[in-house]
């Protein structure tokens, strides 16, 4: 027992003291408590260097807890699981000048009173789509949600069949439509929907016609479905909102950057929905939000549910998202948004980077690779890209030291490779990547 260093003197050992800083006095002083506990139990003692270089091990995986910037080199540009997109660094300029601050969030600066949080964003949204107005909540699923609430409590909502979706984190349209107290009435089958299923699902008590963006999937072959135009006049006719949940929101054709066409809002709005409703944080490039276009009575009918302030977002959200829609002024300026920079980047470019940085970390070789759009949108279309490789018999233990490294890399694991896909890197971001591939060699 004599042999178990003092408390003290772990605290003022070289490489235990920095992180003092790092986790805390008192936290650091648990962790050396922890560990001589374990030292105590086991049955010999181990060597002093061998406490410190455990102890340290502990308190680097403490400091590195909670929420951190990562490498993003798995070639998926919405990645669900490491924030979707990235935000330009134009709108977090515009964002701190009003998160350090005051600002008229709520406070119309020309009359000298109360005014909206949400005219901020409504006008810009109203524009860019085309739609009469916005509303801008915390997310699409609570945009659908209050849609819900606010139309068809208590009534009926027809859906197609082949829409009733289930995206990421259990969210299941089905349910969504049980807990806002609404009935679902399905139309059509799996394969064929057409306009006579859903009139002959209309009844006295339906309040909602709705249509979904069938996220992650494909329904292909003997097929038929109802256009959203005739979607829409069927609403019309029977007076009764059509609505449409985009998901990833569009705003500007695919198209142009090689890829298939993704339904954008505005198709939705020249349709003739009632509302549309789609996300800040997958095509448009922006922060987190449920975004609703659509008509002036609609919207208006939605701002007036109680539900909305407990959907609100805040001024920071309001912020980025009103500088990300700025940039939307031009293709130019559109490609400052990361997601269109990423989209636009030509293989020239991206073969460029990866020489340079093959010849800086032996035992890596260029590759020929292909990415994903992500997000839930275009679950077929393939990017091509160029990437780094490195060939080993154990892939998942190199692709787990580089999560592991001092800025955590997010690797694919390809038929025995471990795979870096440049698109999703930014080029600012290289050097760190040199660092960490040089200590990943094959084997």
């Amino acid at each position: 027992m004599r042999k178990i260093p003092a408390v003290n003197k772990l605290l003022e050992d070289p490489s235990v003291a920095p992180y003092e800083v790092l986790v805390g006095r008192d936290a650091l002083r648990e962790l050396i408590a922890s560990e001589l506990d374990r030292v105590r139990a086991s049955e010999s003692t181990p060597a002093f260097e061998a406490i410190v270089e455990r102890l340290v091990l502990r308190a680097q995986e403490r400091s590195a807890a909670g929420l951190r910037g990562v490498i993003n080199a798995t070639g998926t540009l919405l990645h669900t699981n490491l924030g979707r997109a990235p935000i330009a660094p134009a709108a977090f300029d515009e964002a701190r000048t009003v998160a350090e601050g005051y600002s008229n969030l709520e406070f119309d600066l020309g009359a000298g009173e109360r005014g909206s949080r949400y005219v901020h964003a409504s006008e810009l949204l109203a524009r860019i789509t085309g739609a009469q107005d916005a509303l801008v909540v915390n997310n699409c699923a609570a945009a659908i949600l209050l849609i819900l609430d606010t139309f068809a409590r208590n009534g009926e909502v027809v859906v197609a069949r082949n829409q009733l979706i289930e995206i990421g984190g259990g969210f299941r349209l089905p349910d969504v439509l049980a807990r806002s107290g609404a009935r679902l009435v399905e139309a059509g089958t799996t394969n064929k929907v057409y306009l006579r299923d859903y009139e002959r699902a209309l009844s006295p008590r339906t309040t909602l016609l709705m249509r979904t963006h069938q996220s992650n999937f494909t329904i292909d072959g003997f097929v038929h479905d109802v256009t959203p135009a005739e979607l829409a006049a069927l609403g019309r006719r029977a007076g009764i909102a059509a609505v449409e949940d985009l998901g990833s929101g569009a705003l500007v054709d695919l198209r142009e950057y090689g890829l298939p066409h993704e339904r954008t809002v505005q198709d939705a709005v020249n349709d003739g929905m009632s509302l549309v409703a789609f996300s800040g944080d997958k095509l448009l490039g922006g922060p987190q939000a449920g975004i609703i276009a659509g008509t002036r009575a609609h919207v208006a009918r939605l701002r007036s549910n109680p539900l909305v302030r407990a959907l609100r977002v805040d001024k920071v959200t309001i912020a980025l998202l009103v500088a990300t829609l700025r940039l939307y002024a031009s293709k130019e300026s559109r490609e400052r948004i990361p997601f269109y920079r990423m989209l636009a980047a030509p293989l020239e470019q991206l073969r460029a980077r990866a020489n340079r940085i093959a010849a800086a970390a032996p035992g890596w070789e260029i590759a020929g690779v292909e990415g994903l759009v992500g997000g839930g949108s275009l679950p077929h279309a393939r990017l091509a890209s160029i990437g780094l490789a490195c060939p080993s018999a154990h892939p998942g233990e190199l692709a787990a030291r580089l999560r592991r490294n001092e800025r955590p890399i997010v690797a694919r694991v390809d038929d025995g490779r471990v795979v870096l896909d440049l698109r999703t890197v930014e080029p600012h971001e290289d050097a760190a990547l040199i660092d960490a591939m040089r200590g990943i060699l094959p084997g």
